[in-house]
């Protein structure tokens, strides 16, 4: 056999975990001794199908909820298991994001309207009917 043969003859298939928003699969891709194989859809070191997950995360993660909450809702949407560093990971995506607001140029008048109210109950007559009046106060 020449030698340049030998250098792009296969050599074996690598597996790895991709995870989607439909679950997760393992794949294997082709592998060849030189290295010169480039899968053409899902790239080397990828292991994420879209970034729909990463959006679902981040939305979770601005609504408030705890890693441990993201991790069980995540888990039911789509069965995959994310741990808090990946979580963190993602979430760190936002740190430029709230850096640049953080340090946006405030305005100089901030409007705004205080309205001030005091809710009373009134009993009319001997009668038990009770109704609720409010009572706006300047």
């Amino acid at each position: 056999m020449p030698l340049q043969s030998i250098d792009t003859r296969k050599n074996g298939y690598t597996r790895k975990t991709v995870k989607s928003t439909s679950g997760q699969f393992e794949l294997k891709t082709p592998r060849d001794r030189s290295g010169a194989f480039e899968p053409q859809l899902i790239k080397k070191n990828q292991t994420k199908l879209s970034e729909d997950i990463d959006n679902k995360i981040l939305s979770l993660f601005a609504l408030g909820m705890s890693y441990r909450d993201i991790q069980k809702h995540v888990a039911e949407l789509y069965g995959l298991e994310i741990s808090d560093g990946a979580i963190t990971h993602i979430t760190d995506k936002l740190l430029p994001e709230l850096k640049a607001w953080q340090q946006r140029p405030l305005e100089a008048l901030y409007p705004f309207v205080w309205l001030d109210a005091i809710h009373y109950k009134i009993k009319q007559m001997v009668t038990i009917s009770i109704r609720q009046s409010t009572q706006y106060l300047d």
